[in-house]
């Protein structure tokens, strides 16, 4: 089976499955995805593969640049999101918003 080229972790997969998580916010080092790429998606914890995402757009953001629509596109309020990214990515203030849906 071929590698997954994308995880999240396990407590989103429900709503990326669901529709309901549509975008993700990365550093750097997933700064590289093009619109039109179509993804394998696995689990985090365990690299389980779950579903298959085709990229809609990559675009810079900041922590402050996030706004409650973004926050309605991870399914969650803006400050879990903001919390979340924390959480994440301690040290980083650069993000990469990958908007996608679910093939």
């Amino acid at each position: 089976m071929p590698p997954n080229d994308i995880t999240f972790y396990q407590r989103f997969e429900a709503d990326i499955l669901a529709g309901l998580k549509t975008i993700t916010i990365r550093d750097k080092s997933e700064s590289h995805f093009k619109a039109g790429d179509v993804l394998r998606v696995g689990r985090f914890e365990d690299n389980q593969y779950f579903c298959t995402i085709e990229v809609l757009s990559v675009s810079p953001i900041t922590l402050d640049e996030l706004t409650e629509q973004h926050a309605e596109q991870e399914n969650m309020t803006l400050a879990e999101l903001k919390k979340v990214i924390r959480e994440i990515y301690p040290n980083e203030e650069l993000f990469y918003l990958i908007a996608f849906t679910k093939n």
